[in-house]
């Protein structure tokens, strides 16, 4: 690219040739076009960002101990941290197929190409993906190649005889310039012609949850306790964790959604949403927990759902016997497998639309998802969930399971201390709460205990039992004594008599174990 006749571009050190950073620089530009355009075109047509694929490709191809490491150093950033990451990645190799076409142009372009081919190949192979999604990251090679051309023909050379020939400096940043524009109008167009959020915030908007014919029970009086620092009986839909796959959240419309149910059924059905919300409803408070949380983590949460109990909705399709297994898939290509029993013993497993007394948020899975108490949510929580198919365990291993995650994942006994915090001061000779959550999900908590410095447990004081499938509150008052460091160590005792275990054990495969512990400064 920019050759004018069959004569070789002359080397960095030529004169009359340009400067490699002014390629390098003339690359991250055309980039920067090709992507704005390649994303304006996904918008327009529906389809997936290019980025976004590769992006997937990276997530369903890292190593386990990768994907660890990001949840446990990004949290719900990871996602962010990744598409950074990548456009940063194609930064830096589009500023070497600048670089490099200043003496090589053949090479040069081969480079952008092969990112192209790349790219295309991410975006065709994705679960939702067909022959339309091609076109984006052909617009991108295109717009790109075309871009990078007109900028390398008119870049300044070394000599001055050659400059003065030449739009010069000024020239290439106005070309420069008008590049950026190109691209940050593009990224503005993307967003209006997707329209994917909007559509489906106003269809949000639109819902009128029914009351349920199921109400949840009556709290008891003392369910959530009064301690500063700790965690609200009910997390707040804005509060809560998020821990999924989805670089990008599926933006799907109440109107458009339904759910196919079909496999080893009698009966093979499908649920439109105007259906779902006409069915009796139950209302239910529901402990959730990410198999990712490690111990004393933040991947948990309380809330108020909404739903249709999937008992009642598999009852209605007839299940065979020996289907042992419903894979759940989303709409975005999840899939996640449960064991047809825990869906059918008579626990409060939903298919969800409301939380917290609201639609459910987009993040979260509107228009509908799962929701199972007692189980991780890697095999239970799938959020836009658009069909449940029956089968066996020995016929399909579902996305975790195939990346060595338990294939049954019951919630293990575990607590958590809020506050103090660790590395948190406190006044010698005062009493201060140790306050904090612990649960056990089907079972109960039936005890908390609290110990400073390795020293005798000390029982806590519980909140009131508002139900075996939702967290405790519990509380210690400790009258802080000497002045220094000093060791907090929570552990729970559940309902069936079980206490937690000491020994730490990583979330991998089927959920981390261990007492939680701060420290806390004494003055």
């Amino acid at each position: 690219m920019g050759e004018t006749n069959n004569t070789p571009t002359p080397g960095p050190g030529v004169p009359g040739s340009p400067r490699p950073w002014w390629g390098a620089l003339a690359g991250v530009l055309a980039a920067a076009v090709g992507l704005g355009l390649g994303e304006m075109t996904a918008a327009g047509l529906g389809v997936g960002s290019p980025v976004v694929a590769v992006g997937d490709v990276v997530v369903d191809r890292s190593p386990q101990w990768l994907t660890e490491f990001a949840v446990a150093a990004f949290g719900e950033y990871d996602k962010g941290v990744l598409l950074s990451g990548i456009v940063v990645v194609l930064g830096v190799l589009a500023a070497v197929a600048g670089a490099v076409s200043i003496r090589r142009p053949v090479a040069g372009r081969a480079l952008v190409v092969l990112l192209g081919v790349v790219a295309a190949a991410a975006a065709i192979g994705s679960p939702a993906g067909g022959v339309l999604d091609v076109a984006p990251p052909v617009v991108v090679v295109v717009t790109g190649l075309a871009t990078l051309r007109l900028l390398l023909d008119r870049l300044p050379m070394r000599d001055a005889a050659a400059e003065g020939s030449g739009p010069g400096r000024r020239g290439v940043l106005v070309l420069g310039a008008g590049a950026l524009g190109v691209a940050a109008v593009s990224g503005v167009l993307s967003r209006v012609l997707g329209g994917g959020s909007g559509v489906a915030s106003a269809s949000r908007s639109e819902v009128q949850l029914p009351r349920p014919s199921d109400p949840a029970p009556r709290l008891p009086s003392d369910a959530a306790l009064e301690v500063d620092g700790l965690s609200p009986f009910r997390t707040p839909n804005d509060e809560f964790y998020r821990v999924d796959t989805a670089l990008t959240v599926p933006r799907l419309s109440a109107d458009d959604w339904s759910l196919r149910v079909h496999g080893m059924v009698d009966r093979e059905m499908r649920v439109t949403y105007r259906q779902l919300l006409s069915m009796p409803l139950v209302e239910r408070d529901i402990t959730m927990t990410c198999v990712s949380n490690p111990v004393g983590g933040p991947y948990i949460g309380t809330a108020r759902w909404l739903g249709y109990p999937l008992r009642d909705l598999l009852e209605r399709a007839g299940v065979h016997p020996g289907a042992n297994q419903v894979v759940s898939r989303s709409s975005d290509g999840m899939t996640i497998g449960t064991p047809t029993s825990v869906l059918t013993d008579g626990r409060d497993a939903l298919l969800v639309v409301g939380m917290n007394g609201q639609p459910l948020p987009l993040e979260h899975g509107f228009p509908v998802r799962m929701v199972v108490p007692g189980l991780y949510g890697y095999v239970s929580a799938t959020k836009w969930v658009t069909e449940l198919e029956l089968t066996t365990f020995d016929a399909y291993d579902a996305y975790w399971v195939e990346r060595g995650w338990a294939q049954q994942a019951p919630i293990k006994t575990a607590s958590r201390i809020d506050t103090p915090r660790s590395g948190g001061g406190v006044q010698a000779g005062t009493t201060v709460p140790v306050a904090g959550v612990a649960w056990a999900q089907r079972r109960g908590i039936a005890r908390v205990e609290v110990r400073v410095d390795g020293g005798a447990w000390q029982e806590a004081q519980l909140s009131g039992d508002a139900g075996d499938d939702v967290w405790r509150q519990w509380v210690w008052q400790w009258p802080v004594g000497d002045t220094g460091q000093h060791r907090l160590e929570v552990r729970a005792t559940d309902g069936d008599g079980h206490t937690q275990p000491e020994q730490r054990v990583d979330p991998i495969p089927d959920g981390a174990t261990g007492w939680h512990a701060v420290v806390v400064d004494v003055t």
